[in-house]
């Protein structure tokens, strides 16, 4: 019995892993992202196609734990000055599109659809709360949660969070089953348990967390980062506000602890997991007989909510001083409903204001929005990225110089600079507006090109050029540009950063004059600075590092020609050098 019991809880993991296994990698692979592929296995195996789970909702409340982790992490990064210092953009800028949102999708449903005013609201309110889960997985996997524009969406973000209060007690004010006195109650309520989790995050976390250190055992930190996290979330539940808010406080609050990092890292798997499983919930969660009864309702729905939302972020973000580029590319992020909708809209339900049918018609709205959320952004990518915010970039147009560099990141700018330093007349091309502007501030003319174009090479100077120095990170891009070069250009010498060993090997059968892989000096130097601390002789050293170099170009060279194709070369790894002696004569 005890083992059948256990095949029965294995089972379902094992699918839903699977499921993920299987089209996670395969959605990165098309472009279309990790949040699509764990939406699309969620449809897959849920009840609407294989029907290899019924109770979705069941696994939506319990993978709702995952955005609360992901809250927690995000609340390590911002410290409370950090947070404070963000409080005009959380009242302000959050303040201004959840308002003006509100207004718009309700008069929209109101007018368009002929919902009567309360359910107009309810319906418009749900759909304004973004979901936290898919921006804020989007802005990590760019890297842009640190940035200015990314501040700003985790401002609006929380600022949606704490929406969830009032919007809860408006609810039970709405609901014919109350008398509205329950409202204030839970009002009440919430601000106590606001106070309790600040006061115990800001003095006793620490303690705690210094006590359970003294045990010395791994496994009771991680218990101890996992009681603060869902304790915080149970808190906040039972006050009626936002489990991932009450965790976001603690993770804030615990930003400035010495055992920040070992906490982080306790967390992570978890948080990671469970983030995918509330996203397969979520594809589950779609009721095909829904769409199926009602799919021209739906479509009008999604399209007309899109719509007007859109237009009201763009509008917001336009107002508050965005460039047209940012006011885009946070639209594209803004258009969905999100994870809290469904807690309106159940609320909503249990009280009597909306029916059964509304909320399955407005969820349904919401889990569509979420789906397609990352296709939009990546067709929005690709539409802004040419345009991206041009303002106060200069085109490539006409140019000379004696080099060509193409690509102004760290390894162009380094490059650069010992050519600027003997008076070499230089022209750089970059395509990330972005970074041309900031190269401006410090004085550094950079014209916006993508170096992959041969009309780009041309009007940057290619044809008169003495050298072209290709400094970016992508190998494909890098190897068409020297296809290019070679054929149009042939008086130029081909100067090229190599991404790996593997791509040094391709850019030597091209024929360039010069490549080099963009980490290897850096580590012959981290090598022979190894020695030094281990007391060796300088001459030790050099002999060392030139003969390591002398190795590697020969062993190079040898690949390159096929004679050399081992399973360690296909691996890319470099040649293992001959073990060194101390000399006698070191300390």
């Amino acid at each position: 019995m005890a083992e059948a019991s256990l095949g029965q809880m294995i089972g379902p993991a094992v699918v839903l892993m699977g499921a993920a296994v299987v089209a996670v990698p395969l959605f990165r692979r098309l472009g279309l992202g990790s949040v699509l592929g764990y939406f699309a296995a969620g449809v897959l195996v849920g009840p609407s196609v294989l029907g290899l789970f019924t109770d979705a909702q069941s696994i939506l409340h319990f993978s709702e734990i995952g955005v609360v982790m992901f809250l927690f992490v995000i609340g390590l990064e911002l410290r409370p000055h950090k947070l404070w210092a963000m409080r005009g953009q959380i009242f302000g800028l959050g303040l201004a599109q959840v308002a003006a949102a509100i207004t718009a999708l309700a008069l929209t449903a109101m007018v368009i659809f002929g919902l009567s005013a309360p359910v107009a609201f309810i319906a418009g309110a749900g759909f304004v709360l973004s979901s936290t889960a898919v921006i804020m997985s989007v802005l990590q996997d760019r890297g842009e949660i640190s940035s200015t524009e990314g501040q700003k969406s985790v401002a609006i973000l929380l600022f949606e969070d704490l929406m969830i209060v009032p919007l809860l007690a408006v609810v039970a004010f709405l609901s014919p089953l109350s008398h509205g006195q329950a409202g204030w109650t839970d009002i009440l309520l919430a601000f106590a348990a606001l106070l309790a989790l600040l006061v115990v995050s800001r003095w006793c976390l620490n303690p705690f967390f210094a006590l359970l250190a003294q045990t010395r055992a791994r496994e009771v930190l991680t218990a101890g980062a996992l009681l603060v996290v869902l304790g915080a979330a149970l808190l906040m539940d039972v006050a009626g506000l936002s489990m991932a808010m009450g965790a976001f406080l603690a993770g804030v609050m615990l930003s400035s602890s010495s055992y920040r990092h070992q906490i982080e890292s306790d967390i992570e798997p978890f948080r990671g997991l469970l983030m995918g499983l509330f996203f397969l919930a979520v594809g589950m969660s779609l009721d095909f007989s829904v769409v199926a009864a009602e799919w021209q309702l739906l479509l009008s729905l999604l399209v007309a909510f899109t719509v007007v939302k859109g237009a009201v972020v763009y509008v917001v973000a336009r107002l508050f001083g965005g460039s047209n580029h940012q006011a885009l590319h946070r639209t594209s992020m803004f258009l969905q409903g999100g994870e809290f909708a469904f807690v309106l809209y159940a609320a909503a339900t249990s009280g009597g204001v909306i029916d059964a049918r509304e909320n399955a018609l407005f969820a349904t709205v919401v889990i569509l929005s979420m789906a397609l959320t990352p296709l939009l952004m990546i067709v929005a990518d690709r539409l802004l990225r040419t345009e991206a915010s041009m303002d106060g970039v200069d085109v490539a147009c006409d140019l000379k110089g004696r080099i060509l560099v193409i690509g102004f990141g760290r390894f162009g700018q380094i490059a650069s600079q010992i050519l600027l330093s003997k008076g070499v007349e230089l022209i750089v091309i970059d395509k990330e507006p972005d970074r041309i502007r900031d190269a401006g501030r410090y004085g550094f003319k950079v014209f916006f090109g993508d170096g992959t174009r041969l009309d780009t090479l041309r009007h940057s100077g290619a044809s008169e050029a003495d050298a072209i120095m290709v400094c970016i990170d992508a190998p494909k891009a890098a190897l068409q540009i020297v296809e290019l070069a070679q054929h149009e250009f042939p008086q130029a010498k081909l100067l090229v950063r190599s991404y790996d060993r593997g791509h040094s090997m391709e850019l030597i059968r091209a024929g360039v004059e010069y490549e080099i892989r963009e980490t290897v000096e850096s580590a012959y130097l981290m090598g022979a600075q190894g020695l030094r601390a281990l007391g060796f002789a300088e001459l030790d050293i050099e002999e060392a590092a030139e003969g390591i170099r002398q190795r590697d170009a020969q062993r190079l060279s040898e690949q390159v020609q096929g004679d050399l194709m081992s399973g360690r070369d296909q691996l890319h790894l470099q040649p293992v050098p001959e073990p060194l002696t101390r000399p006698s004569g070191s300390k």
